[in-house]
C-alpha cells in the first residue's frame, strides 16, 4: 500500500471502539493482512484489536476505501463482534487439540 488517508474517524464509547474509514491508493486490492498491518502501524493499536469491516472500490479505480473498527481491548472486540464460521471452527479445533493433549498425559 502506497498511501493512507483518513477519511473519517469516530469515537464510539458505547462499544469501546474507534470507527474509521481510510482511503488507500494501491495497484491492486489490499489483502486483509496488509490492511491490518497498515492500520495497526498508523493508529498504534495491536492487530488483534482491529476488525476490518469492508474493503471496497469502484471498478477500475486504484483507490480503495477500508472500513474498520479499532477496539480498546481484545475483550471488547470479542464481546461486540460476531464471529465468523471459520473462527468458530478454528476455536473448536484448538479446544479439541488441547483436550487430546491432556488425555495423553
Amino acid at each position: 500500500m502506497k498511501e493512507l488517508k483518513i477519511i473519517q474517524e469516530k469515537q464510539n464509547p458505547l462499544f469501546n471502539r474507534v470507527e474509521i474509514q481510510i482511503r488507500v491508493f494501491a495497484e491492486k486490492i489490499p489483502s486483509h493482512k496488509d490492511s491490518l498491518k497498515a492500520i495497526s502501524e498508523k493508529f498504534s493499536a495491536p492487530e488483534e484489536n482491529i476488525k476490518i469491516k469492508k474493503i471496497g472500490s469502484k471498478f477500475g479505480s486504484k483507490d480503495f476505501i477500508i472500513s474498520a473498527n479499532i477496539y480498546y481491548s481484545k475483550e471488547d472486540k470479542e464481546q461486540t463482534e460476531i464471529k465468523t464460521q471459520k473462527e468458530v471452527e478454528k476455536e473448536k479445533k484448538a479446544k479439541q487439540a488441547a483436550a487430546s493433549e491432556e488425555k495423553e498425559e
